[in-house]
């Protein structure tokens, strides 16, 4: 099933739900995911976040490759979960690849987790070959980050598509855009 193997691979799931939670715990550890953090709702994933990134050996891990979050949690849901990661002075690290989930998958929906930042969304029921497919596509297609007076987040283009006019999304004089590219 899967084409690459997880085993190094550290991922925090955040998710209320035990039910759910237990059914990608064991997705992901079919899939051959090497560490599993869980936490109930955002403000522990918070939590936790910092604490990897004050004390890494306290924390139990030394960094968090991947983030996979439900959207609907209380206190902390997962959208707040995600500007905190995108948008604070604190976040360890702003560029980490983060995955929510949610039963509601309207296109506004999609759209509100896009604009604030989201790598990909994964509607729930979901099957271990669509989380998968998510883990897969994060590795072989790692989208370039966008930083611009309004947006911060992976660049929100799929395909690359030649444009005939002048490239303008290059940080120059005239220009309150620039492109960061994770290194």
């Amino acid at each position: 099933m899967a084409k690459f193997d997880f085993d190094r691979l550290a991922i925090l799931l955040v998710e209320d739900s035990p039910f759910i939670r237990s059914l990608l715990i064991n997705s992901l550890k079919i899939l051959g995911v090497g560490t599993v953090i869980t936490k109930d709702h955002g403000g522990q994933a918070i939590s936790f976040l910092k604490q990897v990134k004050e004390d890494p050996m306290k924390a139990g891990v030394m960094s968090v490759d991947l983030i996979i979050s439900n959207w609907m949690m209380s206190p902390v849901d997962g959208m707040m979960l995600l500007r905190w990661v995108r948008r604070h002075k604190d976040s360890p690290d702003r560029f980490i690849p983060f995955i929510m989930i949610s039963g509601y998958s309207s296109k506004r929906r999609v759209n509100e987790a896009r604009e604030m930042g989201l790598t990909e969304f994964l509607t729930k029921p979901f099957t271990i070959q669509a989380i998968c497919d998510k883990l897969t596509l994060l590795i072989q297609h790692p989208r370039q980050f966008v930083h611009t007076k309004d947006y911060f987040g992976p660049d929100r283009r799929r395909q690359k598509v030649d444009f005939p006019g002048e490239e303008r999304r290059l940080l120059n004089d005239k220009s309150d855009c620039v492109e960061i590219i994770r290194g």
